[in-house]
């Protein structure tokens, strides 16, 4: 089995140098003299064969080869971080700790109800949850810093195939929200051309106004905006005001008022699909297979198939 071309405690020295800025502060940081860091770094550009550091008399900039290099130092970093965390994971496994990244709507809905039969089991295993937008839930996920995650796509717009699905959990209908007081509120079932001349609500920068877009325009016409809420307190609270109408995904209008209706869409056009995700590489703990039969348990229900 051949050597490491280099030292890898000298790579992630360099690494350390480009993060920081300068040999002093990376010195700083590690409790070491400068002259110290500075002797490391020239044996690495000997190993290497390069100069990966250009030195004058305001300080200090990595060449080009030693922000490259500084690259795959960082994959090194990562991949070290990603094995200290399984192993400690064996290590704490008698008491044990699963650390989970979600989204609000889920967050708020299903994900109580799984904690609560998985903690009546396990009692003695910390769970901990991270609520986060999408990109930020895979985000966490390939940098390991969690140990599951649940993520949504729609038919298409896929998850990454680089996110290994492990189940899915939930097919989740997109809802139509009208006021209590609309022509059509006693009715369980529309179409979305019957409310195509209603004024609509939706939310700003977010991927519901996508949904909301592409869905409309599929039943032939373009949706007139009169307002942008922040989240979707603010869109029911709207709603409920009678200044038009809106969608949202089902879990996310599952607490509403009297003054709004939450009826189907005919068709039901735009299905979200909610996962749980694994990196394939992550030797699963007891306690990650037993939340995972957790999720599975209480996503069956049909309290969520509504």
């Amino acid at each position: 089995m051949s050597s490491a071309p280099y030292n890898v405690d000298r790579l992630l020295l360099l690494l350390l140098v480009y993060r920081t800025g300068s040999l002093s502060a990376a010195a700083d940081e590690l409790a070491l003299s400068t002259s110290a860091v500075s002797q490391q770094i020239s044996k690495l550009e000997r190993e290497v064969g390069l100069p990966l550091v250009m030195r004058h008399p305001k300080g200090m900039r990595l060449t080009d080869a030693g922000v490259k290099l500084s690259t795959y130092a960082t994959t090194i970093d990562n991949a070290l971080t990603a094995a200290r965390n399984d192993m400690s994971a064996f290590a704490q496994l008698e008491r044990g700790e699963v650390r989970i990244a979600t989204f609000p709507t889920f967050a708020a809905s299903v994900m109580p109800k799984v904690l609560q039969h998985f903690h009546d089991l396990h009692p003695e295993v910390d769970v901990t949850v991270k609520s986060y937008r999408l990109g930020r839930i895979q985000e966490a996920l390939e940098r390991r810093e969690v140990d599951l995650a649940t993520l949504w796509d729609y038919p298409w717009a896929p998850i990454d195939q680089e996110i290994p699905v492990r189940t899915t959990l939930l097919k989740e209908p997109t809802k139509l929200l009208i006021p209590s007081s609309h022509p059509l509120a006693r009715r369980r079932v529309i179409t979305l051309e019957e409310v195509a001349e209603d004024p609509w609500i939706t939310r700003s920068s977010h991927p519901v106004a996508s949904v909301l877009g592409r869905i409309c325009r599929e039943a032939g016409f373009d949706p007139r905006i009169v307002f942008e809420a922040n989240d979707y307190q603010e869109l029911l609270g709207m709603v409920s005001a009678g200044l038009g109408v809106a969608i949202a995904p089902s879990l996310a209008v599952r607490s509403h008022g009297s003054d709004v209706k939450v009826v189907s869409i005919r068709g039901n056009p735009a299905p979200r699909r909610i996962v749980l995700s694994q990196l394939p590489e992550r030797v699963p703990s007891p306690a990650v297979l037993a939340l995972v039969r957790s999720f599975r348990k209480i996503s069956s229900s049909k309290e969520w198939h509504s």
